[in-house]
């Protein structure tokens, strides 16, 4: 340890710091900073941890803490008090800003460039921002809100974020500017008292039969409180969503199955101490030969991957008159195999929860999990108590896109609270996260599609395979999503689609952002192109004469008899996609369809409670996640439009104090559903208030809303036409590149219903537009022996701010009636077209028709400045 002096935001501070210890470390642990977020210490690729260092914007994860010797540092709390409100007020009325794990040190940034540049344009702001990395705005409104602070910071105005506001309005995120500022916490930022510190071991293989695990030399290191393993589970050891093949650890005597398996669980009085302890458990595998490909995985005689599942996890067909007839009737067919990617969901804060024993003998967990009820069943079954004994409590979360349904460090944490009785917290490091957490599914697809002489498609045919990984999750019901969506938002007269979710030793994939229909979107997509070439007709043209309408068949069967949108939104870019062809660019166009809802078969719930604390405060309590997608904000204005009180009276709450278990914030259902429930309570506090009363005359009300929808079909019912799904988004995207082949321009026309906040709707698009833009040219995570082969954010290969073209957004509205005022979902639709759109324009600028994604070989690929990752291999094999 060494005694290091600074001057930290203009106060003198004297500290003592391991060899090893980073500055990031240093501010967090001993001088109480939450603005500076660690997102991935110690690569110093995310920007969230920036701090100036004598007037420089720095990360501080990468800079060792004997560093700061001397120097003057100043975080965002130190910056005047004027130019904070004014980002603050900046960011929040703009919309630029949505999990906000990532903006405190984008805005520390935006203060330092305008500070140099008093008008700096978006080119200039977008290159400045290289350092950092934002997952869930796609960038467009972080721009808009620098620029707004640079305006107003030059002319002496303030911005006026939007601070009341019913159904359509443009209300102002709740919480916005405290997120903005770092001052809303995060599970990491939270500290109780006596708090112990968490860290796990995992596998260092994909495969191998554990012969032993010995704790001794880790419960020897001094600062440790506790060691545990499987052996010290007191309840059930195995959890999942859907199948229990899940074990919270490892027991001596079974097999790892995958790299992110947990072999035993540290507690200690501070993070490194923990981290190191874990680093001592000595774990004697015997390693075996990991069963790496769905085609290995099926073939006869392959290992039993999970011992509660054959290898085979789930097989779905969708089947509608006589296929092979039609393709031989049809006047031009074509063929292709297809392929998608395994993606990491990178969102920015790492999985972490934090236990805290009660005097009453209960567990308080705050989790960031996106469904707080499923993480309660599976804590309490884990500890074998009953889930009354587990108060559990939303913590919102810093991005999730679907990586934080599966239970993650939830069960570990609490297992180590109950040991020692004191509260702790675990946070993963970025290498863990990458390694513990489900991906998005690699899946094969063949397809064969005809059509007749004016392009009316006749058949649809696919086949596809997805490698699920060594554990459930959710991916049966991946690849079930993928069939159902197979033909797109098109009219289909027959159709013949297979989809099989297949185990490996790869590491599990689960629900991502699009849930399998961008990866089926692909390859409709790529073959609607080439049909369009056949018959002789643009892109537009294919696509408006198959689009459907009322009364047409949905993939799976389900007519669709209401809020089908899809060709208001080819109207919406008819204008755009001519005017690119006319003027010789090369354009590419996508259609997408995205189911609302989870359905088939499932029972879905909206639950709400209204409960009035005072004369002036209204606690609105609902079941599902806020992960940065605005669900709150949106939930408060369905409570404003109703009742008629103001924004500002209402007080979004996610935990455990009322029965409200709806499953996961998945499906692109939560607006829908919680939505629909929340207007039903504050129906009845608005009869009350109808009445004269008031509130502080209701004070200790509880106003309920329970929706239960439970009239979708399973697959393989026998009905003519089953209803799978409640209901479903739209849009059509319009790839425009420019004369050097890189993507210039995007179009996003999208049917959302009703937009409930038009800010925050836009939003999700831009974000979902980054994300598919991504998935198509740049991210992947493949995997050698089962092991990622790197967790370099840069290399991942999620865009940067200068990686972005222009977005141009449309909402377009058609009222969804199941849906409340009309709403219906938009979380996931924005990437489903994407990939196609891309595919489609590259096709038109030098003629090679990619079936693979990323495309990193193309012009647009080449022009990405990440996703080009150096293997401890060949460093031409990753790219």
């Amino acid at each position: 340890m060494a005694s290091i002096q600074f001057t930290l935001n203009g106060a003198a501070r004297s500290v003592d710091a391991r060899d090893d210890e980073s500055l990031l470390d240093v501010l967090r642990q001993q001088c109480g900073i939450t603005s500076t977020k660690n997102g991935c210490q110690p690569q110093g690729q995310c920007g969230c941890c920036l701090a100036l260092i004598d007037g420089k914007p720095k990360v501080t994860c990468a800079i060792p803490a004997r560093k700061a010797a001397g120097k003057e540092i100043v975080t965002l709390e130190g910056v005047p008090d004027d130019d904070r409100e004014l980002i603050a007020d900046s960011f929040t009325a703009a919309a630029g800003l949505q999990c906000g794990f990532c903006i405190p040190g984008i805005a520390l940034r935006a203060f330092t460039l305008v500070d140099r540049n008093p008008d700096p344009s978006r080119e200039e702001i977008a290159r400045s921002l290289d350092v950092h990395l934002c997952r869930c705005t796609g960038y467009v409104k972080i721009i808009d809100a620098v620029q707004l602070y640079a305006k107003c910071r030059r002319e002496g105005t303030r911005p006026r974020p939007r601070t009341n506001g019913g159904v359509g309005d443009r209300l102002a995120r709740i919480d916005a500017a405290r997120m903005a500022l770092g001052e809303r916490p995060y599970v990491d930022d939270l500290a109780v008292p006596g708090m112990l510190h968490g860290a796990l071991t995992l596998s260092p293989v994909a495969r191998g039969r554990v012969r032993s695990i010995d704790t001794s030399r880790a419960r020897a290191l001094p600062g440790v409180h506790a060691v545990v393993t499987a052996a010290d589970v007191p309840g059930q050891r195995w959890y999942g969503l859907i199948d229990h093949d899940w074990p919270g650890f490892v027991a001596a005597g079974e097999e790892v199955r995958c790299v992110g398996d947990v072999l035993a669980a540290v507690a200690a009085d501070d993070v490194h101490t923990a981290r190191r302890a874990a680093a001592l458990v000595e774990v004697d595998i015997e390693p075996l030969p990991p069963v790496l490909t769905p085609d290995d995985a099926m073939a006869d005689g392959a290992p039993r991957v999970n011992p509660v599942h054959d290898n085979v996890l789930s097989r779905t067909r969708f089947t509608r008159g006589d296929v092979e007839a039609a393709l031989a009737a049809s006047a031009h067919v074509v063929s292709g195999t297809f392929q998608t990617q395994r993606i990491e969901h990178l969102y920015l804060e790492p999985e972490s929860a934090l236990a805290v024993p009660l005097p009453d003998g209960r567990l308080h967990l705050y989790t960031q999990g996106q469904g707080i009820f499923d993480d309660r069943r599976q804590v309490a079954a884990f500890l074998g108590v009953d889930e009354t004994r587990i108060h559990v409590e939303l913590v919102p979360n810093g991005g999730a896109f679907g990586g934080k349904e599966d239970m993650s460090v939830q069960a570990q944490t609490a297992l180590l609270a109950q040991v020692t009785g004191r509260p702790v917290r675990i946070t993963l490091t970025r290498e863990q996260s990458i390694r513990l957490h489900p991906k998005r599914h690699p899946i094969r697809m063949e397809y064969t599609v005809g059509c007749d002489e004016q392009g009316r498609l006749t058949a649809i045919k696919a086949d596809m395979v997805g490698d699920t990984g060594a554990y459930a999750s959710v991916g049966a019901k991946v690849l079930e999503r993928a069939a159902g969506h197979a033909c797109g938002p098109y009219r289909t007269p027959t159709c013949d689609v297979r989809a099989v979710a297949v185990m490996t030793n790869n590491p599990p994939c689960g629900a991502m952002r699009g849930f399998g229909a961008n990866q089926s979107a692909f390859a409709i997509e790529s073959c609607m192109d080439m049909l369009a070439d056949k018959v002789g007709i643009d892109g537009w043209e294919m696509r408006w004469r198959n689009a459907v309408e009322v009364g047409d068949l949905f993939s799976t069967g389900q007519v669709l008899d209401k809020s089908v949108g899809i060709k208001k939104t080819l109207l919406a870019v008819k204008d755009r996609y001519y005017e690119a062809l006319d003027a010789g660019r090369a354009v590419g166009i996508a259609c997408g369809i995205k189911n609302t809802g989870i359905g088939n078969g499932a029972r879905e719930w909206g639950k709400c409670r209204l409960v009035v604390d005072g004369p002036d405060r209204v606690s609105l309590y609902n079941g599902y996640t806020e992960m940065g997608q605005g669900l709150l904000t949106v939930l408060v204005q369905f409570a404003v439009e109703v009742t008629g009180l103001p924004a500002s009276v209402f007080a979004p709450k996610v935990d455990s104090t009322f029965s409200l278990a709806c499953g996961q914030t998945t499906g692109s259902r939560a607006t829908l559903f919680s939505g629909r429930a929340t207007v039903e309570a504050a129906r009845k506090l608005r009869a009350d208030l109808d009445t004269g009363q008031t509130l502080a005359d209701l004070v200790g009300r509880v106003y309920e809303g329970d929706v239960l929808i439970d009239d979708t079909t399973p697959p393989g019912t026998d009905v003519e036409h089953p209803k799978t799904h409640t209901a479903f988004g739209y849009a059509t995207q319009v790839c425009v590149l420019d004369d050097q082949g890189r993507v210039d321009h995007f179009v996003a026309a999208h049917d959302v219903g009703r937009a409930v906040n038009p800010d925050l709707a836009a939003g999700q698009v831009e974000g979902a537009v980054h994300m598919g833009l991504g998935f198509a040219l740049s991210e992947e995570l493949p995997c050698e022996d089962g092991m990622p082969v790197t967790f370099k954010l840069r290399e991942i290969g999620v865009l940067r701010a200068r990686d972005m073209p222009t977005v141009e957004v449309i909402l377009v509205e058609e009222p969804e009636p199941e849906g409340p005022f009309g709403a219906k979902g938009v979380g996931e639709i924005g990437l489903v077209p994407t990939a196609g759109a891309v595919a489609g324009a590259l096709f038109r600028f030098d003629g090679i028709r990619r079936t693979t994604l990323p495309m990193k070989d193309s012009p647009a690929g080449r022009a990405i400045s990440v996703g080009r990752i150096r293997s401890k291999g060949d460093p031409a094999r990753w790219h």
